[in-house]
């Protein structure tokens, strides 16, 4: 989503690295170039004027210009200003000390509320709670429907009330006994699904009253599409009068918006984005950190919430398993596959890439390469269709793959002998380097063993 802010501001700081001296003039010209960097991402008029002038009162003071490096001062200003434009600290949900947690979810239609909905119940389910989901939306035609769809799909209980599979019905006592319901039933969760609109009206809005004065949510989640930028934060600002929101879920920031609506929305309302939508799967939810933000649009990455998302998806026992393999030589082309689907799992190669320090110049060493080089998702599918491909036998030794078993192979993968040429010779390479990165560990690690017996004798 901000791989053009990023870039930008990147260049920003090259230049300011790059001078011998730092002065007030060169901190002007770049935080020029910054303020052109965040309207061009549709970012407020209002808050970049505010931004950069907050930037500039610290940068230009007396600590920085004399400091031993000036030009990491002003990053880091940068950086801190940037965190507390997006809210300082993470904010989570706040659940009720007397179950259930309400939480009423509200936005436009087709910002991907329903969808969010069942997002919400999967990050509450994983959690090991028992979440009951309520669909209120009794005029868009199917919405009961697609949330029951969502439902089965995560074993979840959605309560419809008098709908019962129907257009119609009453939202504000669908709600009412959708509460009911879950206090009676033990439930530790009640999510709302409630109506959308194309456009903001009155109706919707005193619809979301009722509902709210009928149920008394701890939460208000207006559900906004990061797409449509300066126009989310002017939609949030609107349901806030109309219902006092408690936070926010931005969608579809995996797609090509520029990051306005992110920048802008916590500083115009004053309330915090809490969650991100970056995806269609359910899983594809993640909680929204402003200092983790606040590196990644600086391209320092977020190290951080890559290890997390590995740590959900790689045991303990799967690392330990893949070190004796590589260590004694006995990696397969099955293991090679089941690898790389784990990594897979961790988003998309540009999801990945944005978390890691310089990944917009990484993105760039890609795109130089040329179509020869191949999009890096589709040569993962590749990889994995080839080895699928092989019987048991084959992913299991690779030796034994001749010129017959290969035409095979490239037949059922619908690719060719060559590219299954190059996919053994970048197995084999692969388990090379991997075997002397875990043999370079081990021998680091006894070198510091023999350093403490050496340190610890009399």
């Amino acid at each position: 989503m901000f791989g053009s802010l990023t870039e930008k501001i990147e260049k920003v700081f090259k230049k300011l690295r790059g001078q011998a001296v730092l002065t007030e003039q060169n901190i002007t010209d770049a935080l020029k170039e910054v303020r052109l960097a965040l309207l061009e991402a549709d970012v407020n008029f209002k808050i970049v004027k505010e931004f950069i002038e907050k930037i500039r009162e610290k940068a230009v003071g007396q600590e920085v210009l004399k400091g031993l490096n000036p030009a990491h001062q002003v990053v880091k200003i940068v950086w801190d200003e940037l965190r507390d434009l997006l809210g300082q600290e993470q904010s989570g949900l706040h659940l009720s000390s007397s179950p259930p947690t309400v939480i009423m979810m509200v936005g436009l239609q087709g910002s991907g509320k329903t969808t969010s909905t069942g997002k919400i119940a999967l990050h509450f389910k994983s959690q090991g709670k028992r979440v009951l989901l309520v669909a209120a939306d009794p005029r868009r035609p199917a919405a009961g429907d697609q949330l029951a769809s969502l439902g089965q799909e995560l074993d979840v209980i959605v309560h419809r009330g008098d709908q019962e599979g129907q257009q119609g019905g009453n939202a504000v006592h669908t709600c009412r006994d959708g509460v009911a319901r879950g206090r009676d039933h033990g439930y530790d969760v009640v999510v709302l699904d409630t109506g959308g609109r194309l456009h903001i009206d009155d109706e919707l809005m005193q619809e979301l009253v009722d509902i709210k004065q009928g149920v008394a949510p701890q939460e208000i989640l207006l559900v906004a599409d990061s797409m449509t930028g300066q126009e989310a934060v002017s939609v949030a600002q609107r349901f806030d009068q109309a219902v006092g929101l408690t936070g926010v879920i931005l969608t579809k920031v995996e797609g090509d918006a520029r990051g306005g609506a992110v920048l802008s929305i916590r500083a115009a309302t004053g309330k915090p984005i809490k969650f991100l939508g970056i995806g269609e799967k359910l899983d594809a939810l993640e909680p929204f950190y402003p200092d983790r933000m606040a590196s990644r649009i600086l391209g320092m990455g977020d190290v951080l919430t890559l290890i997390e998302k590995a740590q959900e998806s790689i045991s303990k026992e799967q690392v330990e398993t893949l070190q004796r393999k590589v260590s004694s030589n006995t990696l397969t082309l099955e293991d090679f596959r089941d690898q790389i689907q784990q990594v897979n799992r961790l988003g998309s190669f540009d999801q990945i890439i944005d978390m890691l320090p310089g990944g917009q110049k990484i993105k760039s060493m890609v795109a130089q390469a040329g179509p020869e080089a191949g999009v890096p998702d589709k040569e993962i599918k590749r990889v994995v269709a080839i080895i699928d491909s092989m019987n048991r036998k084959e992913r299991r030794d690779h030796t034994i793959l001749n010129g017959s078993r290969k035409k095979r192979i490239a037949r059922g993968s619908g690719t060719t002998v060559q590219e299954v040429n190059r996919l053994i010779k970048q197995f084999l390479e692969a388990r090379r380097m991997m075997k002397s990165l875990v043999a370079g560990q081990f021998g680091k690690a006894k070198k510091r063993k023999k350093l403490v017996r050496v340190l610890q004798a009399p």
